[in-house]
């Protein structure tokens, strides 16, 4: 098991940046209490927020997706899924539900991986909770379409006792408390990764796996900002790391300093996001200032049914107003009428 980063976390060198983002989330983790309490009538509107987007950029990164107006029936309003797509959004949100309603100290187990499979699978997969049967490969396809393996996981007939070895490794390096909790979380996640312990849905196990050792470990930002959509926006980046720090990790020779930087950049963004959208609210309206946050932030055109989908709490008549409000006062432009009518934040073209 010497493929294992997390293994040899002792022996491993802190650059300076980690050190630096270490220090900034753990600080961050230390005004969350504050933020919650300064603005609890905004936290629900936060929550409805985060779930939908984090469901659907999560799923979105692999290639599966729904049509916008079927968004908060299927996530926040518990419609019958329509199909496979819609069964495996509606599985990943009550594998986030099943997370946030865990009390602290449930240990990380395999059993605790194959429960979370199996509920982002949507239960519309025969091996749903299952460890993958047959040896798999992680492919990437070039621009000229030409097919090329870029990583080799952990062979199946090994996948089991791997994964063992991994949350026995992180409840010692846990329960020692010598080291980071946070590199311990990013370590854990990178090596189930590179074991890719699933036929299908290994990148979406690892965000819920993530999101379930953050909140146990009292980083509760997931749940009101979508650490998915973060990582989604960077997605690029994201493989070009993954790419980076698995070169040698069969050997125990890879260097996994990319993947803290980026793991911890990404939890600095959402408490960054958190504590502006919970200092910068008027508590008359924070529904509307959701709507004005979400549209500012969108580049290129969009429709009043893709704010309605991103912000739930949000009904269309308010979005609608928020929408005029914004136009009135030059920051957005609309073409066409009515449904067919697509707005653009000024200057985001």
């Amino acid at each position: 098991m010497t493929n294992l980063t997390i293994l040899r976390l002792h022996y491993l060198n802190l650059t300076p940046v980690v050190g630096w983002l270490l220090g900034e989330c753990m600080a961050a983790r230390g005004l969350q209490e504050l933020w919650t309490r300064q603005r609890p009538e905004i936290l629900e509107a936060l929550r409805q927020q985060a779930v939908v987007q984090s469901v659907e950029s999560s799923n979105r990164i692999e290639g599966v997706t729904i049509a916008t107006d079927r968004l908060k029936p299927v996530i926040i309003g518990k419609a019958r899924p329509r199909d496979r797509s819609e069964e495996e959004l509606a599985g990943y949100r009550k594998a986030l539900d099943w997370i946030f309603s865990r009390k602290k100290g449930v240990a990380f187990s395999p059993e605790v991986v194959l429960k979370l499979h199996a509920l982002a699978q949507g239960g519309m997969s025969g091996d749903a909770g299952q460890w993958k049967q047959k040896d798999n490969e992680i492919v990437e396809i070039l621009p000229n379409g030409e097919r090329r393996i870029r990583f080799t996981p952990t062979p199946a007939k090994k996948t089991p006792r791997t994964m063992g070895a991994l949350c026995t490794a992180y409840s010692v390096i846990g329960e020692a408390e010598q080291f980071s909790p946070l590199l311990n979380i990013a370590t854990a996640v990178f090596d189930l990764l590179c074991i890719h312990p699933f036929r299908d849905g290994n990148g979406r196990v690892s965000r819920l796996v993530t999101a379930f050792l953050l909140t146990q470990n009292g980083f509760n930002v997931c749940r009101f900002v979508s650490l998915e959509r973060l990582v989604e926006e960077r997605k690029e980046e994201y493989y070009r790391v993954l790419k980076q720090c698995s070169d040698g990790w069969h050997e125990g020779r890879n260097d996994i300093s990319p993947w803290w930087i980026f793991f911890l950049s990404i939890l600095r963004s959402a408490y960054i996001q958190f504590g502006r959208q919970v200092e910068s609210k008027t508590a008359a309206a924070p529904k509307s200032d959701l709507v004005r946050h979400f549209i500012s932030e969108k580049v290129g055109p969009f429709s009043i049914a893709e704010v309605a989908g991103q912000v739930p709490v949000a009904s269309r008549q308010l979005i609608k107003k928020v929408l005029a409000e914004m136009k009135a006062e030059g920051l957005l432009e609309v073409t066409g009428k009515g449904r067919g009518a697509v707005w653009e934040v000024v200057g985001k073209r």
